[in-house]
């Protein structure tokens, strides 16, 4: 409901970068410009201050950016009251997810949530934890779930649930013959690694660190971007990677590829995010509410399998 020039130059302003803010909203940089340019014109004033490829607020700009926040968060708080005085939950809602978490575990929880609320309209925007945090900091998403821990201030951060990390490979790799694997052997063989700004390799790297191990004592050959793409690497007989087990729980049952545990087992946070300073719409608590809900069972239920298994 905000003018969208004061949305994208909030969000300039919050990065301090046209390029960040662009990736943020899902906009080209080119028109991120231009929507600031037209501000600074309305208003007969600069707004940033472009020094060597590095921008800063003017005075001007500092106001603005003040008032930018208090009129962002008052327009989502009228959005809220007003939806919320129709009594059913309808509208957009719209989501940020991890490349592990939307395309292994989100799917069926959107599905069933859809199912209660017919009226609602769910985007899912696919991206690593780094940028779905920052759309949501930017207000360009309602919600985010990623893996791992939020750096930024301004989000709330809630734990849905835990996932434990599998040294994954091809039947035919030497990993594979063993029943678990110690850090430290992993610097023994080919790695392939998800890429920089990843929830997932930033788990890994942190948990290698606290087992003594750098980084980049790590073989890397090769980075992916996607589970999809790690397993198709790995198939290969490139070399291992590390992933969630949900996310190779098929084809380690069709025994395409093996998973092997961790000593000591590698688990991480699977968490929501959402603004911190902003009233949240009734459909957007109630969806968090139902996700937390659902992921903590779903992590139930797998838990369950596997010691039966």
């Amino acid at each position: 409901m905000a003018d969208r020039r004061l949305q994208v130059f909030h969000a300039v302003a919050k990065h301090l970068s046209f390029t960040k803010a662009a990736e943020a909203l899902c906009m080209t940089q080119p028109a991120v410009t231009f929507q600031v340019r037209q501000l600074e014109e309305q208003f007969d004033t600069r707004l940033f201050d472009r020094v060597q490829g590095r921008i800063t607020l003017t005075a001007a700009g500092q106001v603005a950016f003040d008032y930018a926040e208090r009129i962002l968060a008052l327009s989502g708080d009228l959005e809220s009251k007003l939806r919320g005085m129709s009594g059913t939950l309808a509208g957009p809602l719209l989501i940020g997810a991890s490349k592990t978490i939307a395309e292994f575990l989100l799917p069926r929880v959107l599905g069933e949530f859809k199912a209660l609320h017919p009226a609602i309209v769910p985007r899912l925007f696919v991206e690593n934890s780094e940028k779905v945090q920052e759309q949501v900091a930017a207000r360009s998403l309602d919600v985010g779930f990623i893996e791992g821990d939020s750096h930024l201030p301004s989000l709330a951060f809630h734990v849905c649930c835990e996932d434990e990390l599998l040294v994954v490979s091809a039947p035919s790799h030497p990993l594979a013959r063993l029943p678990a694997v110690a850090p430290r052997s992993l610097a023994e063989h080919a790695y392939i690694s998800r890429e920089p700004g990843s929830g997932t390799r930033e788990v890994i790297d942190h948990y290698l660190e606290r087992a003594g191990v750098a980084s980049d004592a790590l073989q890397a050959v090769m980075e992916g971007s996607s589970p999809e793409a790690l397993k198709g690497m790995v198939a290969t007989g490139l070399g291992f990677t590390i992933m969630s087990r949900a996310t190779v729980s098929k084809e380690v049952r069709l025994g395409d590829l093996v998973g092997i545990p961790l000593i000591p087992p590698l688990m991480r946070q699977l968490a929501v995010v959402y603004p911190r300073e902003r009233m949240q719409s009734r459909l957007v608590e109630a969806f968090i509410g139902f996700a937390r809900a659902r992921l903590a069972s779903l992590q139930s239920a797998g838990a369950s399998d596997r010691r039966v298994a």
